[in-house]
């Protein structure tokens, strides 16, 4: 694979704080969640109030989204009352981007202040009874795009040199998403997410075999910006829209078009989706922080007490 030439910037860490403060300087407002957008599926970011928004090719080491469907803006706004950070696009390894600036936006988010991330991509269906328009809930994920974003040395600043994918996609958000959309009667299923580099779409022979390793889905992204995420210590909810049957199952050529098709059809099924979900996580997030407080500040009992 050809790579481009990594955005010149010095140390992640301290680029990614530039970048971060260039972007809240822009805005008063200041959120603990963000959502990144997939093909297709840029429109959640209109119904946000109170915005601003910026051209990624604007902020400092910042990639730019090249690919269509992906208009590559850093939007922030609120849903609600909620503030929130909303990726219009996003980049991807066969654009030509190196794995490093892939997820260098994930690394500004947490600069940012983010501690949560709800990843949003369009996906082949693999799975028994999938069909174009599901959305899916990403449960785990199987990495066959060759490299790891966290190749090199590690630095310390973001988390430890062997991070714990056991919980990649955390399963709290999950519950919390399956709520909503049982509460919208939204028809919300689980699978695995494989990704491939792309940009070609799998052979009929490539989709029988990841689905013998067990993937539902299939797509070029999410997967690098989860494993930085995780490494950073940001939680992750992953929502994928099947936007086409994988090669060899629908019985027809794959076609970009129509995948940008069908995101258009589910915007607003993902959007009321997004909406309910989003100020659930941050009330179940805040809650939990105030326990761990409580617990961490709680008196121990004496031995003279306990007698």
């Amino acid at each position: 694979m050809i790579v481009r030439r990594p955005v010149v910037r010095g140390s992640d860490y301290a680029a990614a704080g530039k970048a971060a403060n260039f972007v809240l300087s822009k805005t008063k407002l200041r959120s603990k969640i963000a959502v990144v957008l997939g093909s297709g599926l840029g429109s959640f970011a209109d119904q946000l109030k109170d915005t601003t928004k910026i051209a990624y090719e604007k902020i400092p080491g910042f990639p730019r989204a090249t690919a269509i469907g992906h208009a590559g803006k850093l939007i922030i706004g609120k849903v609600g009352k909620v503030p929130v950070v909303v990726m219009q696009g996003r980049v991807h390894l066969y654009e030509g981007h190196c794995a490093r600036d892939v997820v260098f936006p994930m690394r500004v988010l947490r600069r940012m202040g983010i501690r949560s991330v709800i990843l949003t991509n369009a996906a082949g269906g693999i799975g028994e009874g999938l069909r174009p328009g599901d959305l899916v809930l990403i449960q785990d994920h199987i990495n066959l795009q060759g490299v790891n974003p966290l190749i090199g040395a590690n630095d310390e600043n973001w988390g430890p040199r062997f991070p714990d994918m056991t919980y990649a996609y955390s399963e709290k958000y999950r519950d919390i998403a399956k709520a909503a959309a049982r509460k919208l009667g939204i028809e919300l299923r689980e699978g695995i997410y494989a990704a491939l580099v792309g940009p070609s779409y799998e052979t009929p022979a490539e989709i029988r075999y990841l689905k013998a390793i067990g993937a539902d889905l299939v797509g070029m992204s999410t997967v690098a910006e989860t494993i930085a995420a995780r490494h950073a210590g940001m939680n992750v909810l992953g929502i994928s829209c099947v936007t086409n049957m994988a090669a060899g199952l629908g019985g027809k050529a794959l076609d970009h078009q129509e995948v940008l098709a069908v995101g258009q059809r589910v915007q607003n099924e993902l959007g009321a989706l997004l909406s309910a979900v989003i100020p659930e996580i941050l009330a179940g997030d805040e809650t939990a922080a105030a326990n761990e407080t409580a617990r961490k500040h709680k008196p121990t009992a004496s031995h003279g007490d306990a007698q």
